[in-house]
């Protein structure tokens, strides 16, 4: 076996093999030569080159995000650490263990105007679980921290920092190891307290009328069937899931902007919730915020096993335990109530489903019917990552099979990563299950994120619609939207660039549709063609998206 010289290196090397953090990414560079050669050269790690640091932070994020295991990232020194940083936010809010292994300069050569060197000590401390200052001394209080760093990440689901000094020579290897490791037991640093006596809740629970289960981002299969069943057949219940909580029953309000933008006063008087429960992510939808931001429910109770956001300003109760183990101790505590909650919302959702389907019937080719078709095109049983702003606003309103399993970072809510994203979690998923991965994405999230098709582990069944409008077209439904030149060029973002070139440079196979006779066909092609990547751009009109959009919720009333 090859080892890196240098014991520092070495002791990082094997407490990540005892730990089983072994899925490794590494961007090329000098400093971090010592922990690349160790990795790369022990074949129980699984270790991934990739260029740029923003991308492969991402990519990582994406495996992390799917196998639900700590994933390695190692860089070198300087400016490269920094790239790391939006997908570590990513990690931190949505919940995703990374380990960061920053290769740096000695303490003696920071500040003294040595290249590639700035200050990288705490450099995510705003963000990150636990930041490991290493120093070049082999110690145990070293093996300490590196343990406790990666204990951190997998028990508290998100981001951790190792910064690892190392003096030249880099390159020289050893073939047997030169340190004695401590590597403690697995430690659960935040058991998991007993369930509280639920009976007080439950007695409120028991006298209200009208309750409201708000679902955020949240993992595919993670409610049981018994609890999804109780919940869709009480009628004192009404259950709004978004298209990222994969939470599925045909009682549930999956469109929950269809069915609140055409409120009126009273109606807000009518539906706004006396207990509001919560669980899952972040909440994609605006409006479903503002609501419940002024008609505030007088209980808003959060279930999550590490932290709760006040998210509408009446968080009164958060249950530190997973939402199952909850809903398993407290639906037999329930007794039905009489009301009337369900039956009236559930009539607004009907209508509102007729409206919408009359609307979708008549209105032209724009972003809109290109949104519709392709998700009610997605192959069964496959795994849809979309990326943000409007994309994920276009799937909140649109029905999804229940097979499908839907990602998309809604931590920080960014443009910056979702393609490296989405292949990484294709990476991860084709090695696991086969299963297809499908990503929707703008022109504006993928133009900026292009180099992630800088990438030599992309599998060959990924498949990228790509829809461009010639802009960001969510500035053209917020308000301010003025049709000037400081608006296209400042907000929108104007352009007339395609993938078309990018699609050939990478070796994608590459297909374009501007209607929906050409949209129908390419997506029957683009499904039935496997041999390599592909990218489907579809080409919406820029002017009457915003339009047929707005107009959309004015004919739901």
């Amino acid at each position: 076996m090859i080892y890196p010289k240098i014991p520092l290196a070495q002791s990082i090397i094997q407490i990540c093999l005892a730990k089983g953090v072994t899925t490794i990414i590494i961007s090329p560079g000098s400093r971090n030569a010592p922990l690349t050669i160790g990795f790369v050269n022990n074949p129980a790690f699984q270790c991934y080159s990739i260029a740029d640091e923003r991308c492969a932070a991402f990519f990582a994020l994406g495996i992390a995000q799917q196998t639900k295991q700590p994933v390695a990232l190692v860089c070198t020194s300087g400016s490269a650490l920094l790239n790391y940083y939006p997908a570590f936010a990513e990690a931190f809010y949505s919940q995703i263990p990374l380990i960061v292994i920053s290769a740096d300069r000695p303490q003696s050569k920071i500040d003294i105007g040595d290249g590639q060197t700035i200050r990288q000590e705490n450099v995510f401390a705003n963000h990150s679980l636990y930041n490991a200052n290493l120093n070049e001394v082999v110690s145990k209080e070293k093996d300490y921290k590196i343990n406790e760093a990666i204990d951190i990440a997998l028990n508290e689901k998100g981001p951790v920092h190792i910064n690892a000094p190392f003096e030249e020579p880099l390159y020289e290897t050893v073939s047997e190891l030169s340190i004695d490791i401590m590597v403690n037991a697995f430690a659960n640093l935040n058991p998991l307290p007993a369930i509280e006596n639920l009976s007080e809740f439950a007695s409120i629970w028991n006298t209200s009328t009208r309750k409201m289960i708000l679902v955020g981002v949240n993992d595919p299969d993670m409610i049981s069937d018994k609890t999804i069943h109780f919940l869709a057949d009480d009628q004192s219940v009404v259950v709004m899931t978004e298209t990222t909580s994969n939470l599925h029953h045909p009682n549930f309000i999956n469109n929950i902007d269809t069915i609140i933008t055409p409120f009126k006063s009273d109606d807000f008087e009518t539906f706004s919730p006396e207990i509001l429960v919560t669980f899952g992510g972040m909440i994609v939808s605006k409006r479903i915020k503002a609501f419940l931001r002024k008609y505030k429910p007088k209980h808003h109770w959060h279930i999550d096993t590490l932290r709760a956001y006040d998210t509408f300003g009446a968080l009164t109760k958060h249950f530190n335990v997973n939402p199952n183990s909850f809903f398993e101790a407290f639906l037999p505590l329930t007794t039905a109530i009489k009301s009337d909650y369900f039956i009236k919302m559930d009539a607004v959702q009907t209508s509102r489903k007729e409206k919408h389907r009359a609307y979708l019937s008549k209105i032209p080719f724009s972003d809109f019917v290109v949104f519709e078709k392709v998700i009610k095109g997605l192959p069964i049983n496959s795994q849809l990552q979309i990326s943000n702003s409007s994309a994920i606003r276009y799937a909140q309103l649109i029905d999804i099979h229940p097979s499908i399993d839907v990602y998309c970072n809604r931590g920080t809510s960014g443009i910056d990563g979702s393609t490296s994203t989405a292949i990484g979690a294709a990476v991860s998923s084709f090695g696991r299950d086969e299963k297809q991965t499908v990503f929707i994405t703008g022109d504006i999230g993928f133009l900026y994120d292009s180099n992630a098709l800088w990438n030599q582990y992309i599998p060959k069944n990924f498949k990228i619609i790509l829809i461009n409008n010639g802009g960001g077209g969510i500035f053209r439904i917020l308000p301010g939207h003025e049709e000037t030149p400081v608006f296209n060029t400042f907000f929108e973002t104007s352009h007339c660039l395609t993938a078309e070139h990018l699609a050939k440079m990478y070796g994608f196979d590459y297909s374009i549709a501007s209607d929906e006779g050409s949209l129908e066909t390419s997506l029957t092609a683009l499904y039935n063609q496997s041999d390599r990547p592909s990218i489907l751009e579809i080409f919406t009109p820029t002017l009457d998206n915003d339009r047929i959009l707005l107009q959309y919720f004015e004919e739901l009333i």
